[in-house]
């Protein structure tokens, strides 16, 4: 025979239960933030277990189990901090939901690793270090984890203070100070390292330049109309075609490599013969698409979501096909370096490397990258579609240029740069209306210097601390290597 619960018993039952409800709640508060960081531990020492299972046969296993597992590390911090700038601008106008950015960022990041990643990849990054003053190949092993090391520690750290940082220069600054600390001074390449340091600036300050360009161009041809609309049917299609050509003639200079190699001539003929193509495709949508809307901004704001879909998309790809090789290239060297005992100054890439470097930038961007997104795409300055579609459009265009010019410039840098110039070009332009005289009393706005302050459209803060980062990225990483590097030696020696 059972009793039910009376009067106070009930009551005793109910606090004894939500006693029980408030410690789960507080246990899964605490528990969430260690869900993400859990997850990439796995997937690291998963990463560590195909080293050991791939290369098993070496007796240098501990080895390339480290070297594996630092890979994941370093590649689990690029997809963190390096895909918000191909994401970013998309997330911040709401052309795309933070969840479908990260879908399409995971798939084309890994499709442009795996198909279009290269076979080789250059072990002395950048040319910075003469490889016969590290001839040794257990001095050159060493190195090369020293430099994996430290280069992804720096970008774990820049994305844990918000600071888009260039991967790129992470791993650059981390050979150079473990070749300096393995060769002396005399082993960099300075010639190299100081056209390095001139794209920190070059490399912001064209894409900033390009995109103020792009987002004036827009507001005088369509903004600024009477007839937006009419002017919207005119030049969209323009716009969309210039886009299309530009990201065809960067996909084929960059993202096809490892496919077929492609002279910059030719690169730019596949550009304008897609260009053209989209521009008689689009004509007619664009037609349809606008007939009914109402002649204001927030109308022609919609007719470029979709193709800022696909110019993220585009970017994405291209960045896996290219900056993977920032996660693999010092794993590859050292995988090189232990089965055949030499220094080379290219390798051959295995697949299950690159599928590391692969599923590390996915993992990364799934468990961590959006943080950085929010930040490139909505705290810097405020985007809409046209924005972002500038952001998009002067990202590709300036690295076609850069590449052209044989300059080496970081992706971050200009996809920044140009949010920057964005929000630098609509402050001025701002100010500009605003020193210009009233029609109706013919004198100008006075404006306190207060309120001037307050309506500044970039945050400066974020683009101090960004700055900043950006040019103590190598100093930092090869002081970190350098320091990494002669721990590793004296434990070993």
């Amino acid at each position: 025979m059972t009793r039910t619960p009376q009067g106070s018993q009930w009551k005793t039952l109910d606090k004894d239960l939500n006693r029980i409800s408030q410690m789960e709640m507080a246990t899964a508060y605490v528990s969430r933030p260690l869900v993400a960081p859990g997850i990439a531990l796995a997937f690291i020492v998963i990463a560590a277990l195909a080293g050991a299972i791939m290369f098993g046969h070496s007796s240098f296993n501990l080895v390339i189990v480290a070297a594996a597992a630092f890979g994941a590390y370093m590649a689990i911090n690029i997809g963190a901090n390096d895909v918000a700038n191909n994401m970013g601008p998309a997330v911040g106008a709401n052309a795309l939901t933070m969840g479908g950015a990260i879908m399409i960022a995971a798939l084309f990041e890994s499709a442009g690793a795996l198909l279009a990643g290269g076979d080789v990849v250059s072990t002395i990054s950048k040319g910075i270090i003469d490889p016969a003053a590290v001839n040794s190949s257990t001095t050159f092993i060493w190195a090369m984890m020293a430099a994996l090391i430290s280069s992804a520690l720096w970008v774990n750290l820049a994305t844990w203070i918000g600071a888009p940082v260039s991967t790129t220069h992470s791993v650059v600054g981390g050979v150079m100070g473990a070749g300096i600390a393995a060769a002396g001074l005399g082993a960099v390449n300075w010639a190299s390292m100081s056209m390095i340091a001139a794209s920190w600036v070059i490399s912001p300050v064209l894409g900033g330049a390009i995109a103020a360009f792009f987002l004036a161009l827009i507001k005088a041809k369509i903004i600024y109309q009477d007839d937006k609309i009419a002017a919207a049917r005119h030049w969209v299609p323009i716009l969309i075609g210039v886009m299309a050509g530009v990201f065809s003639a960067y996909l084929a200079l960059k993202g096809l490599k490892r496919i077929i190699k492609i002279d910059m001539g030719t690169a730019l003929l596949i550009g304008a013969a897609f260009g053209a193509l989209a521009y008689v495709i689009t004509a007619p949508l664009i037609k349809r698409q606008s007939e009914g809307m109402e002649n204001r901004n927030k109308s022609v704001k919609v007719l470029f979501g979709i193709p800022l879909v696909f110019s993220a998309a585009l970017l994405s790809f291209a960045h896996g096909a290219n900056d993977v090789a920032n996660a693999v290239g010092p794993l590859a060297a050292i995988v090189h370096a232990t089965e055949f005992g030499d220094v080379a100054t290219k390798v051959a890439i295995p697949t299950w490397v690159m599928v590391i470097g692969a599923f590390g930038i996915s993992f990364g961007l799934f468990l961590f990258g959006p943080k950085l997104i929010r930040m490139v795409g909505s705290q810097i300055t405020k985007l809409n579609p046209m924005r972002a579609y500038c952001v998009a459009l002067s990202a590709a265009i300036t690295v076609i240029i850069a590449s052209w010019l044989g300059l080496p410039v970081s992706s971050t840098h200009i996809a920044v740069g140009a949010v920057f110039g964005v929000g630098f070009y609509r402050e001025w332009h701002m100010e500009r209306r605003l020193r210009q005289p009233n029609a109706k009393v013919g004198t100008v706005k006075k404006i306190a210097p207060e309120e001037r302050r307050r309506r500044k459209l970039v945050r400066r803060s974020h683009f101090m601390t960004i700055a900043a980062a950006w040019v103590i990225t190598v100093p930092a990483a090869a002081a970190m290597s350098a320091a990494i590097f002669m721990i590793l030696n004296a434990f070993v020696s």
